[in-house]
């Protein structure tokens, strides 16, 4: 017969027990003293016992969760080109559809001030690669080198591709490089890939039934769109290279970046059953080409279509993931390079694809470098959560480190968010974010908090700026003449938050 000493005894035991065993034990006890608690011998012991059955059930999560830990989590980075922060569902767009990406809300993470590296593309994807702001990364601004490609980085420099890749990922980008030319010592199979499909020159993702793209550091020739021929739309072609990278890599740890083009530049698709969606839904103003750009009759349409083709992809995606069963050991992260472009016949008015925000592409107003992101992984991230946590590009890298507990070999700009993702305490803010833009004579910007401080030109006659983005997100109210300490105090972080660049001067000679 179970008696009260018996009782307090196994309680002891069940104390210096490891978690394996306390939950083993614990299985055999719910059995054991269910019926037993009806016993009066019992009765003065049901406190103590629920108290240990508690401890007992939150070693056994506590298990898990490490249990959980020691399997590598994959991660899919989806990189959107030109996406503005109002140009999707959960984001407020009521025009374009996006249920896939909304529904990546509904079921796991948005954040609502999270930052692009820059406001145009090679240098905010140079600051997300390396970790650095564009005070202190090699590419501040979009430098072409012809025939084909961008300003490279050096060739030691330490990328999300490399630090991945040691902590024993599979690595593969799928889309646009931009940081580098072919041949030179910044392809990405040389910066920490192992696979690379799609545009090494961003001057040529502008088109979307190009002639070719790079495999590796081969060329993959399309002769069904030579001659301004459409035969083959080559963001299908990426997206299937990377729906195949995840399955052939679905046995082990990933890491994959998907830098799609969408909706970028001309505004240019195949009229199949997702542009007959928008084909005859708005107002519309034929566009005529301009600048090299293809002509569309229908632009809105255009544009709406091509935001829906994006979700679409996002949608396989994880449809993909749950079909590997693989969904709930992978993190996939949403967002966007800058802010909303009006190229090729865009009108980022009518679609208000700054959402609530200020100025687009190019601008170092909110709607230029404010960005949507949304992280989704069930189990991992809690479903309908939205974060206030300010974060930035360069803060993907010691996220990733965190999360991978890989050691960085060099200090950067950058505070994980990952406690963030997981819903932890612990989470560090960072003292202020910064950036620098190298076209119409330069401009840069500080946010510390609340404030936001921005000085324009930088050549010629400067402009400061200051707004308050508690109350005044849109940045009507410049304040700079009102708080002048305020302004001595920013601007002198900010002076301080540059190391010169040789290549990068704000267009003044080099």
């Amino acid at each position: 017969m179970l008696t009260q000493s018996k009782f307090r005894q196994t309680l002891r035991i069940l104390r210096g027990l490891s978690h394996k065993m306390i939950i083993f034990v614990a299985e055999k006890l719910q059995s054991l003293f269910k019926p037993a608690l009806h016993n009066s011998v019992f009765n003065i012991m049901r406190k103590e016992f629920l108290f240990i059955g508690s401890a007992l059930i939150a070693n056994a999560t506590l298990l898990k969760a490490e249990k959980h830990r020691e399997n590598p989590v994959n991660v899919i980075y989806i990189l959107a080109d030109d996406l503005g922060y109002g140009d999707i569902g959960c984001y407020g767009q009521d025009k374009i559809k996006t249920p896939h990406i909304d529904r990546m809300a509904q079921e796991g993470m948005l954040f609502t001030q999270h930052y692009a590296g820059c406001t145009v593309s090679a240098p905010s994807r140079c600051s997300l690669m390396t970790g650095l702001h564009t005070g202190h990364s090699q590419i501040r601004g979009n430098k072409e080198i012809k025939p084909e490609g961008q300003q490279p980085m050096e060739a030691t420099t330490y990328t999300l591709g490399r630090l991945m890749k040691s902590a024993g990922y599979a690595t593969g980008i799928f889309g646009k490089w931009g940081l580098g030319y072919p041949g030179s010592m910044s392809t990405p199979n040389k910066m920490g890939f192992d696979e690379f499909y799609g545009y090494n020159c961003q001057r040529q993702a502008h088109s979307y039934y190009q002639d070719h793209l790079w495999h590796n550091e081969n060329k993959v020739i399309f002769d069904g769109n030579r001659n301004n021929e459409r035969k083959v739309y080559v963001q299908d072609s990426i997206h299937a290279h990377a729906l195949q990278f995840i399955q052939e890599n679905k046995d082990r740890p990933f890491f994959a970046m998907l830098t799609y083009t969408l909706p970028h530049a001309e505004l240019n698709l195949p009229h199949d059953s997702i542009y007959r969606m928008y084909e005859n839904a708005f107002e519309e103003i034929p566009y005529n080409g301009q600048r090299g750009y293809y002509p569309s009759e229908k632009p809105y349409a255009s544009f709406a279509a091509m935001v829906t083709r994006l979700d679409m992809y996002v949608g396989e995606v994880i449809a993909q993931l749950k079909e590997l069963g693989i969904d709930k050991n992978t993190i996939v992260i949403f967002t966007s390079d800058n802010g909303p472009h009006q190229e090729g016949g865009a009108n980022p008015d009518y679609f208000k694809s700054y959402g609530p925000l200020k100025g687009l592409k190019r601008d170092v107003y909110e709607g230029g470098i404010r960005v949507p992101m949304v992280a989704w992984c069930p189990g991992l991230i809690k479903p309908e959560t939205r974060t206030n946590h300010i974060s930035a590009f360069w803060d993907v890298m010691p996220t990733l480190a965190e999360l991978t507990r890989t050691k960085l070999p060099q200090s950067g700009d950058g505070i994980s968010f990952l406690p963030t993702l997981l819903s932890k305490d612990g989470q560090k803010k960072h003292d202020y974010l910064y950036w620098e833009f190298h076209e119409q004579n330069g401009r840069v910007a500080l946010r510390k908090d609340n404030w936001k401080l921005i000085k324009q030109p930088i050549v010629g006659k400067t402009i400061i700026e200051l707004y308050d983005l508690s109350n005044d997100i849109h940045e009507d109210h410049n304040l700079a003449g009102q708080y002048p300490q305020k302004v001595k105090e920013l601007e002198k972080i900010l002076d301080q938050a540059r190391v010169p660049s040789p290549i990068f001067n704000f267009g003044r000679p080099e």
